[in-house]
């Protein structure tokens, strides 16, 4: 399929915490990110904030900047409402919704929703048929909406590009990135995102992005596609190795942080989420969204 119509520049904010904000201070955020320059901020779905009203609120709350999910779970509602949601936000802001589906992980979907994750991949390809057959019987976006998808392995991959418009990878590295745009072609959207600290304390630098990596350590889809990428059990021990660490997660100053972005464009990305990990991951990463802008966006 072709690229979105959406423009989200070519580095973007990824910015899970911004469900333990109160909405006053979500709206300052984004109202910041987009003073700043970036593309696009993109929005996770667990078991916070519905992501579709979410988008909705911060969109209202700026002029230019791109919402983006990363992700929508395509297990917390069936296809037409999946559609609905991303056509309202389309209709309202032309050219400033992105929808980025996926699986998610077996412990939110059987574990918290209590649905059946057995096949997931077979789940998201009917589910993006039902999409394309969808009724949505209101005003109409002028501008048609783009799909993107969580996608690491070959298949979901490949998928990306022929039933949807592009893939969002996540948790991954540069070399990840040139294996995607191979295998997805030049003409979908790869949109990559990549945890940084901004230190230069190795120390630091690593006790911060492992506590940010703990998460995912544990989940068979991030495993599975690091191991494709040559990690082996020996990377999982004592919150992740060094080599690890070092390889998801971009730390040091600003101009070393943005040479690990450019590793993604020139990789194939075209464009890159940033998502800044810091001591106290109950605030709002603003001085770092500031310090790492003229370097990323200049």
């Amino acid at each position: 399929m072709a690229r979105p119509n959406e423009d989200m520049g070519r580095v973007g904010l990824w910015y899970g915490g911004i469900d333990a904000l109160a909405s006053p201070q979500a709206r300052d955020a984004a109202q910041e990110a987009e003073e700043l320059g970036y593309g696009a901020l993109w929005l996770a779905e667990a078991v916070g904030r519905d992501p579709f009203a979410h988008a909705g609120i911060l969109l209202s709350a700026t002029e230019r900047i791109v919402l983006a999910t990363g992700i929508a779970n395509i297990y917390a509602r069936d296809p037409m409402t999946m559609v609905a949601g991303q056509r309202t936000l389309a209709e309202a802001f032309p050219g400033r919704f992105m929808l980025g589906l996926g699986v998610s992980h077996a412990h939110l979907v059987a574990g918290v929703r209590k649905h059946d994750y057995s096949k997931p991949y077979s789940y998201m390809v009917e589910y993006l048929e039902k999409m394309a057959k969808a009724r949505f019987m209101a005003a109409q976006p002028s501008v048609e909406p783009g799909v993107l998808l969580a996608a690491l392995g070959p298949k979901m991959l490949e998928l990306s590009a022929s039933a949807a418009n592009g893939a969002h990878p996540y948790f991954t590295t540069p070399e990840h990135t040139a294996i995607a745009r191979e295998t997805m072609g030049p003409d979908a959207l790869l949109a990559p995102e990549q945890m940084v600290v901004l230190t230069t304390d190795a120390d630091e630098a690593r006790a911060i992005g492992r506590a940010g990596m703990a998460i995912y350590l544990g989940l068979p889809n991030y495993y599975n596609n690091l191991a494709r990428l040559g990690f082996d059990e020996s990377d999982w021990t004592d919150g992740g190795s060094d080599r690890l660490v070092d390889a998801i997660v971009a730390w040091g100053t600003e101009e070393q942080i943005a040479a690990r972005v450019a590793e993604h464009h020139a990789a194939g990305a075209d464009h890159v989420c940033v998502q800044v990990f810091t001591a106290d991951p109950m605030t709002a990463p603003i001085e770092q969204w500031r310090r790492l802008a003229p370097a990323l966006l200049g």
